[in-house]
């Protein structure tokens, strides 16, 4: 099981898509990178993301535009500590850690975009 994460257009709803390819990815990846405003995140680093984002987790972001979700997933981000590892499926700190961090990367690129996802 895992989070399906976007970036949506407020106005239409629509997954934002960017001029340039990138290779940010989580539980899935588009061989090549991808346009598109997604990241897969497994649930796995659920109760990392509850205890460092608070009682919805990493839906705490949901609805939220996303470069004012930029500081707070960084700031949920350094309360976790070790580097991501070999096995991504581990439901370590550092796996959550990079997770957060690859959503504010998302994030900064698609500033106007709001989050959303299940």
């Amino acid at each position: 099981m895992s989070y399906d994460l976007y970036i949506k257009d407020p106005a239409t709803g629509e997954t934002l898509r960017s001029a340039e390819r990138h290779d940010i990815a989580g539980g899935t990846y588009a061989m090549g990178g991808t346009t598109e405003a997604h990241l897969n995140v497994t649930y796995n680093y659920g109760p990392h993301f509850y205890r460092v984002l608070g009682e919805k987790g990493i839906r705490e972001v949901y609805g939220m535009i996303a470069w004012s979700s930029v500081p707070v997933l960084k700031a949920a981000a350094d309360k976790l500590t070790g580097e991501r590892g070999a096995d991504y499926w581990a439901a370590t700190e550092g796996n959550a850690k990079a997770a957060l961090l690859n959503m504010a990367r998302l994030a900064e690129m698609f500033p106007d975009g709001v989050w959303d996802g299940d």
